[in-house]
């Protein structure tokens, strides 16, 4: 009964906030600060799930823009680590998010970037075009560098696109590991806290192209190390 309550609540939720959000960027299409009003509007949603967002290390924040970089593990991301979203950030994705019913409309309109992942010859020039807004435009990137949802596998292998960006664009990276969502039920009446935390950042003004490889294993391996840390620490919250 939970289960089917949320559930309609949910579509009911999300069917408001695509299409009189969309209707709303109409106003000002494409705008820096729409992608951090709708995301953390999705995550105002998290306590009807039964979740609790908890948001560490914003001390760690840059004043400039960055390339942010986050785990990505399930449909659950979007509504808690869309919590981190800062203003002034824009999501990269596939072109064919436009066509989902209802939210490819609101994705595009919030002024995310499009690229066509299925055209690899495409993808220095997505790394160009996406360095040259975040120089020209003051964005801030948020990038999966996964490159596909873990659904409890880990944290699967980096792709070194968003760290040839960050060295393109001259603006430094910022980690942000999200603890396991994989406990997350619908029909469950408390599903525990999700902490999201903001790594240090990594900068990468005196790197180069050639440094791109080394830089995403370092970002792998600290990412991993602080995944173990925050889900054994919400893991022992949770027994207690």
């Amino acid at each position: 009964m939970l289960a089917l309550l949320r559930l309609l609540l949910l579509a009911v939720f999300f069917l408001l906030v695509c299409v009189l959000g969309s209707l709303f960027c109409l106003l000002r299409p494409f705008h820096a600060n729409h992608v951090y009003r709708f995301s953390h509007l999705f995550a105002a949603f998290a306590p009807m799930l039964g979740i609790k967002i908890k948001v560490e290390g914003s001390e760690h924040l840059p004043k400039g823009n960055a390339v942010f970089i986050g785990n990505h593990q399930s449909t659950w991301d979007l509504f808690t680590a869309s919590k981190a979203v800062r203003p002034g950030t824009v999501t990269v994705g596939k072109k064919s998010l436009v066509w989902i019913p209802f939210f490819g409309p609101l994705y595009w309109l919030t002024g995310n970037i499009l690229i066509d992942r299925k055209n690899s010859s495409k993808a220095k020039g997505t790394i160009d075009q996406t360095a040259k807004r975040i120089r020209e435009e003051h964005l801030s990137v948020w990038l999966f560098p996964e490159g596909t949802r873990s659904y409890g596998r880990g944290l699967l292998p980096f792709k070194t696109g968003a760290f040839h960006t960050a060295i393109a664009a001259g603006v430094p990276i910022v980690p942000i590991a999200v603890s396991s969502l994989d406990n997350i039920r619908l029909n469950k009446w408390n599903n525990g806290e999700v902490v999201v935390r903001y790594l240090p950042v990594i900068e990468t003004q005196n790197l180069n192209k050639s440094d791109a490889r080394e830089l995403t294993e370092r970002c792998h391996q600290l990412m991993s190390q602080t995944l173990g840390e925050l889900n054994g620490a919400v893991a022992q919250k949770g027994s207690e």
